[in-house]
């Protein structure tokens, strides 16, 4: 997938002029935070499952050799067989070499964030094989040659009139005349185009929400059932999972699982949750001839026992997104990579660097709204401003933002002083400001400004306000 990060800025200031996006962004409310907030509402013991969430991941994660060896036992013991991936690369090779192995045409796909991390589709097409993506959005966005913008609805960003173009547009063996009056319109249809491509696949690929060590099961949850026929109908199944999504037991699984849809689109459960445990058996009615897990790296072991292995207990349920002002204004496209949002400001810089994506933590407001609802109690906002430290240790911050940082620190570090400026600030800018009340432009403060007036300072400095309370006895 094309890296955009580094023009963030010039991304986020198309999206803002997007008509069409804007429309689609104001959906965000009603499809995701209000049905959350619903979801959770009917989970008393919601709030102890978080700290159970947060707990069992980080003893995961500290034991991440442990359990992943127990896994990959547990896979082989089944009949499977486990590749291991450090790269992208090294996962596209794999992938590639199994397809051959069996002369794969064509592969159909569910719904996978680290195909799209490694960029497998235009990996497989380049060597003659042809993926179809199953899940409705993806296929959507597949048709259009757009990467996703949303973790779990990879099509947020289009309205119902940019389906209909692209469905007549591709779909040109259809009657021309056809009527989508109704969204079941064009599921009906797109369920008829695939019908066909789930059955002649040769290998369906899907992702993991988890991997279970203790079984050796992979667990797809998904609403449509396409990972279900994509991984129960070819005759060889392959999941693509990084190595953080294992967790030590059943149990487990489902406490993450009971959070999960709540937390993401307000469901008790999504309408399909399916654990996948090797190749078809002699007693199967249906089911895989070969079953393969491909387990990436791709950086992930380099955040184990830094300031940011928090962001490995991430289960991808996009709650961050959801209820992020930035995201909201701006989708998903403008953070240009796989990864937006909150999650996405502190992932990306993690796997793709600091250099190329250094724009996205300072993408935030530091209202805190992602960490609130994360359901494994993800400490987001405080691993951004990591990120920017180091964003500012590197000399990668614009000259002017680090002169600015400097001289306000050397203020910071004279109290006296700093009081003293920012009362003789407040009156002359309250005096010049006082005929309007607000202030259009300001020498220093263009980025504020471009954007919306500055109100002009009124009463006192905030230092002043608190000790004249402090003397009172109110706070």
């Amino acid at each position: 997938m094309l890296t955009t990060s580094p023009a963030f800025k010039q991304n986020a200031a198309r999206a803002l002029n997007d008509p069409g996006l804007q429309k689609a962004l104001a959906n965000v409310r009603p499809r995701f935070i209000e049905k959350r907030a619903k979801g959770v509402a009917t989970l008393p013991e919601f709030e102890q499952l978080r700290e159970i969430g947060r707990d069992l991941k980080n003893h995961t994660i500290a034991h991440l050799d442990v359990y992943l060896d127990a896994y990959a036992r547990a896979v082989e013991a089944q009949g499977g067989r486990v590749h291991w991936a450090e790269t992208a690369e090294d996962a596209r090779r794999i992938v590639l070499e199994i397809c051959r192995a069996v002369g794969a045409r064509t592969v159909t796909k569910g719904k996978s964030m680290i195909s799209e991390e490694i960029a497998l589709n235009e990996h497989l097409e380049a060597a003659g094989i042809q993926p179809v993506e199953t899940d409705l959005g993806e296929y959507i966005l597949q048709l259009r040659k757009e990467p996703p913008s949303h973790i779990i609805g990879p099509a947020f960003h289009l309205n119902r009139e940019d389906w209909i173009e692209a469905f007549r547009k591709s779909h040109t063996h259809r009657p021309a005349d056809r009527a989508f009056a109704e969204r079941r319109d064009l599921l009906t249809e797109a369920r008829e185009v695939l019908r066909d491509r789930f059955l002649a696949a040769d290998v369906g690929i899907t992702g993991a929400n988890m991997l279970i060590a203790e079984t050796g099961s992979s667990v797809i949850v998904t609403n449509e059932g396409n990972g279900d026929l994509t991984q129960t109908l070819p005759k060889v199944h392959i999941v693509l999972a990084s190595i953080e999504k294992v967790v030590p037991t059943l149990e487990d699984a489902c406490v993450i699982l009971r959070m999960l849809a709540r937390s993401a689109v307000g469901q008790d459960f999504s309408t399909y949750v399916t654990f996948s445990t090797g190749p078809r058996r002699p007693e199967d009615p249906d089911g895989p001839e070969q079953y393969h897990v491909v387990l990436l790296d791709n950086g992930r072991s380099n955040m184990v026992g830094t300031e940011f292995q928090d962001m490995l207990r991430c289960i991808r349920c996009a709650a961050c997104m959801n209820h992020c002002p930035v995201y909201g204004s701006v989708g998903g496209h403008s953070y240009g990579w796989v990864y937006p949002g909150p999650m996405g400001a502190v992932l990306t810089p993690s796997l793709i660097g600091v250099d190329k994506a250094g724009h996205l933590p300072n993408a935030s407001t530091f209202c805190g709204r992602c960490e609130s609802v994360c359901p494994m109690k993800i400490p987001l906002p405080k691993m951004m401003r990591h990120w920017r430290e180091r964003e500012f240790e590197r000399h990668l911050t614009p000259r002017a933002t680090r002169v600015g940082l400097g001289v306000w620190a050397w203020f910071a570090k004279r109290p006296g002083i700093y009081r003293l400026g920012t009362r003789i600030a407040m009156r002359t800018l309250g005096l010049i400001g006082r005929r309007r009340g607000r202030f259009a432009w300001l020498p220093l403060a263009k980025g504020w400004t471009s954007g919306r007036d500055m109100p002009a300072p009124e009463g006192e400095t905030f230092h002043a306000r608190y000790e004249r309370l402090k003397r009172q006895g109110l706070v």
